[in-house]
């Protein structure tokens, strides 16, 4: 049952994909920030490969894990300078179509999986310790999606979720996703709070299109990648909307660093299989201050090292060391940003 559900998911995710038409940043004469990648970053075991690498997160002590799709869903774990420690929750029920791996502030793992609608949290250990959503039933056979497109949003059902983010207090907060269209908080013991958005996508304010990517600042604000409306979403703790940012073209996820003055990343990516033309106007991530200004941004599409082929999801622990996951290159990379380089080549 498990290989029909993966055989069967697949198209549906393409065909979905291939909906969205990409759009070009309407910000104009962005510095460019240089940057670097470092060769060879990770170090796989003989024998042991990375698929689609579509969630990537670092705990407190560096290490780093990334969340693949390939002839199974895995999630790994290397330490800080990419050597592999391990691998987490092999062959677990939760794990089916990878979207997202988040680390939060406890060191705990949250893996965010799109073909079981279900948010698991790992303890340290590699434990799970609660599990968000609920797998559809192999005793219903099988199905193309569930819930079904357009059924009323439950309160502890999921729809394709693609990602979670936690405030200071511990409340939980799921962008869900492919189904729904909708932001969910839960308490810190996953008890359901509120929700904005709902089942069907919309493109008014507080409405979503593919909520694809979320963050939390250090004040409780939550950023929402509104990936097929075109921009990014912002709320208050209670859900509430504050903003709109709507110049950064298709927000396909978003990383907040931490810190005294935390700065804000988005990824304009360019769609999955790369249609003709995407390229030209795609690729790049901006780096930004949480109220919207844009400070410069980084990359171009390419398969070449360097480059980027579909950014699913980055992390941004340290602002100027930013890690992405890459859907189509198989592949993640971490980046040194120069920043101080991009403000004195702008002063001239």
């Amino acid at each position: 049952m498990r290989q029909l559900f993966v055989s069967y998911l697949i198209p549906v995710m393409l065909f979905g994909s291939s909906a969205f038409a990409q759009t070009k940043a309407k910000a104009q004469n962005v510095p460019e920030i240089p940057y670097e990648s470092v060769p060879n970053f990770l170090k796989f075991p003989a024998g042991l490969y990375l698929g689609e690498a579509m969630g990537v997160a670092t705990n407190s002590k560096g290490h780093i894990f990334v969340y693949t799709r390939s002839a199974n869903t895995r999630l790994f774990e290397f330490d800080q300078n990419g050597k592999y420690v391990r691998e987490i929750g092999e062959g677990n029920y939760g794990f089916e179509f990878a979207h997202s791996v988040r680390v939060d502030p406890e060191d705990n793992i949250w893996a965010v999986d799109e073909g079981t609608n279900m948010v698991l949290k790992f303890n340290p250990a590699g434990r799970i310790v609660m599990v968000l959503g609920h797998r559809p039933d192999a005793v219903a056979g099988l199905v193309a999606q569930s819930p079904p497109p357009g059924a009323p949003a439950e309160k502890y059902i999921l729809g394709r979720p693609t990602d979670v983010a936690w405030d200071a207090q511990g409340s939980i907060f799921v962008s869900d996703g492919y189904i729904n269209h909708r932001v969910v908080k839960y308490d810190k013991n996953g008890r359901f709070l509120k929700k904005v958005g709902s089942e069907k996508p919309g493109s008014e304010p507080s409405q979503f299109n593919t909520p694809h990517g979320i963050a939390v600042d250090a004040q409780g604000n939550v950023y929402v990648a509104d990936r097929a409306n075109h921009r990014m979403q912002v709320f208050d703790n209670n859900l509430e909307r504050k903003a709109i940012y709507d110049n950064i073209g298709d927000s396909w996820t978003v990383c907040i660093s931490p810190g005294p003055h935390q700065y804000l990343f988005t990824s304009n990516s360019n769609p999955n299989g790369n249609p003709p033309g995407s390229w030209d106007i795609t690729g790049e991530i901006y780096k930004m201050e949480l109220d919207g200004t844009i400070l410069g941004k980084f990359g171009h599409a390419s398969k070449a090292f360097g480059g980027f082929q579909v950014v699913h999801m980055m992390d941004c622990r340290n602002p100027n060391e930013i890690i992405v996951a890459e859907i189509e290159s198989w592949r993640v990379q971490k980046l040194i940003l120069k920043p101080q380089a991009a403000r004195i080549s702008a002063s001239r």
